[in-house]
């Protein structure tokens, strides 16, 4: 994407602060609140979203060499992630050929070879099967037929995207919508991975509806960082994709008084920026430039979420920096645990109680209709019209 792209967003935030206003939508948006607990409801959400879509599983920083790789499990599936000898990113699912034992524990390392720890078959990083332990005694077999289950998986922006599905056919650039080059404007390739950590949470939707508000920003958050915050927004889509735009003077002060063909692009990409179903990316800058990018999953019930919060530092590692990441990700931890999460989770409560039948978005929560009028298109999408669904939207303004 052009930087003047970039420049066309920056005067829309510049023009809506000098005009006081937001984005309004045409109408307010209803969603039934059994969307938020409902069994079969969920069931579905996992199986026609989570399982069907591209899912932000690692990022570059984290397996720069050949060998690097990263295994964790997904909604119950097992997934390894290996940069190859070649310098491919490929993805497997993290299942022994033989009986299904998984091959690597969750986590990061290196290796050139992953052995199976019941009976150690071996497997090279481009998911080939290269030893069976006593292979005479095995008996017959093909080893070029009984490689690693391969998954799809996009690497772009410093982005892994893996689809928990194999033989998934949908078109990654439908899906994309050209975010993925919007996106590369952060440089998180050249970022380094400086720190996770996890919370637990309501229903997904529910923490994900948080997300894609600026509307509760200095109430809910009156205490920590709130009071400096607007309510209003502005919302640029790309397909589902979505970047929140705040027009307030904390977020476009830094460009006033500078001619626009001055602007620096490091300046012109605040806000939120979203990647469906899952993603939330937010900017720190009082330490040099700090992402975290929450990364949201269904939990084990309708009502539960896990999110991680990956950090990524945009400068050279050092002490300093490793501290000031560490105290960025402790008062994120409070602030999203104890102040967001704390009352999803009280929501949930007052969803489930019978005490009102919907949910509403009003018309300057166009992010969250939006978000929401996607959920439902691809529990109503077969397979086979997925790409298409992507490649046309769902109604809401995209770029």
């Amino acid at each position: 994407m052009s930087r003047q792209e970039l420049v066309r967003m920056a005067q829309r935030a510049v023009d809506a602060h000098a005009e006081g206003k937001g984005e309004i939508v045409d109408d307010i948006l209803r969603v039934p609140v059994e969307h938020y607990f409902d069994q079969e409801r969920w069931q579905k959400e996992v199986d026609r979203i989570f399982k069907r879509l591209p899912l932000v599983l690692g990022f570059t920083c984290q397996m720069r060499e050949p060998g690097s790789y990263s295994a964790v499990t997904i909604l119950g599936v097992p997934v390894l992630m290996v940069r190859g000898q070649d310098g491919s990113m490929r993805a497997f699912l993290n299942v022994c050929s033989h009986r299904g034992a998984q091959l690597a524990e969750d986590g990061c390392g290196t290796a050139r070879r992953f052995t199976c720890p019941y009976h150690a078959w071996s497997y090279d990083t481009a998911g080939d099967l290269v030893g069976i332990y006593e292979a005479e005694a095995f008996g017959d077999l093909d080893k070029s037929c009984n490689g690693l289950t391969t998954l799809p998986v996009t690497e772009r922006a410093g982005i892994i995207w893996v689809t928990l599905t194999p033989n998934s056919t949908l078109d990654h650039d439908s899906f994309f919508h050209g975010y993925d080059e919007v996106l590369e404007h952060h440089h998180f390739e050249n970022c380094y991975y400086a720190g996770q950590q996890s919370i637990d949470g309501a229903n997904w939707k529910v923490c994900y509806d948080g997300y894609l508000d600026f509307y509760h920003l200095p109430i809910l958050h009156k205490n920590s960082f709130g009071p400096d915050l607007s309510p209003k927004a502005l919302f640029e889509a790309w397909g589902p994709h979505q970047r929140l735009l705040a027009p307030d003077k904390r977020q476009v002060g830094p460009l006033e008084g500078i001619p626009v063909s001055e602007w620096p692009t490091e300046k012109l990409v605040f806000g939120v920026w979203t990647i469906f179903p899952h993603i939330s990316i937010a900017s720190f800058e009082a330490d040099g430039r700090i992402y975290m990018i929450s990364q949201l999953f269904p939990g084990a019930t309708p009502e539960e979420s896990v999110t991680v919060q990956h950090f990524l530092h945009c400068e050279t590692q050092n002490p300093e920096r490793d501290a000031a990441v560490a105290d960025r990700m402790k008062f994120m931890r409070f602030v999203v645990e104890e102040e967001d999460y704390k009352t999803g989770i009280q929501i949930q409560r007052g969803l489930k109680s019978g005490a009102k039948k919907e949910v509403m978005f009003g018309r300057n929560e166009g992010g969250t209709q939006a978000f929401h009028k996607w959920v439902q298109a691809l529990i109503d999408t077969d397979d086979a019209d997925l790409s298409a669904l992507f490649a046309k939207g769902v109604g809401a303004k995209s770029n």
